[in-house]
């Protein structure tokens, strides 16, 4: 637990690294499209819970694994953002199925340590193009699905992008109280 807060308050944070295909403004929307490498990440899912209920235990276990919970017993330093995997339903209103994820750090991408929690997962996730929509705030799933419906109304119902789910994305640690960075993405259809 220490090693989670330690990092968290004390530890740099390593941002996931982009390339920015695109930045743009459709009816005063402004919206990015990016590219992102392939990488390892550890991830633990939910099923049964609503995305309010279970998203902040299911990101302490990674907070806790990445401050040095795990078999080796190394902090790896903090990453960003925390992703969370949403499935909507039709009417815009989330399952109550999610996943969440965090990249490893860069120096453990080659050998991560093994977790010690069995619902820590450590996958390869390959390379993405996302519809990235930044907003600030305290988020939740009310937020995150209002500028969903906001990046949505903006690409218009041709625009390539995968509607079974989003990314729900947070760079923050939870006690920082202003200045906060959330962004909603739509995984692009690859042609």
């Amino acid at each position: 637990m220490f090693g989670m807060i330690k990092n968290s308050l004390f530890g740099n944070t390593e941002e996931t690294e982009y390339k920015l295909l695109s930045s743009e403004t459709k009816d005063g929307v402004s919206f990015e499209v990016r590219r992102y490498d392939g990488a390892k990440y550890a991830t633990v899912s939910s099923e049964g819970r609503t995305f309010d209920q279970v998203t902040g235990e299911l990101v302490r276990k990674l907070l806790m694994y990445i401050g040095g919970s795990n078999e080796q017993g190394e902090a790896m330093g903090t990453a960003a953002p925390i992703i969370i995997t949403v499935y909507p339903r039709n009417d815009g209103v989330l399952s109550r199925r999610l996943m969440v994820g965090i990249r490893i750090p860069t120096n453990y991408q080659q050998s991560p340590p093994t977790p010690t929690d069995s619902a820590i997962r450590i996958e390869e996730r390959p390379g993405m193009t996302v519809y990235a929509l930044q907003f600030g705030g305290f988020a939740a799933e009310s937020e995150y699905r209002a500028e969903a419906l906001r990046l949505t109304r903006t690409l218009g119902e041709t625009a390539p992008f995968q509607r079974k789910q989003y990314f729900c994305c947070s760079y923050d640690p939870p006690l920082k109280p202003y200045g906060r960075r959330n962004e909603v993405w739509f995984l692009q259809e690859e042609p």
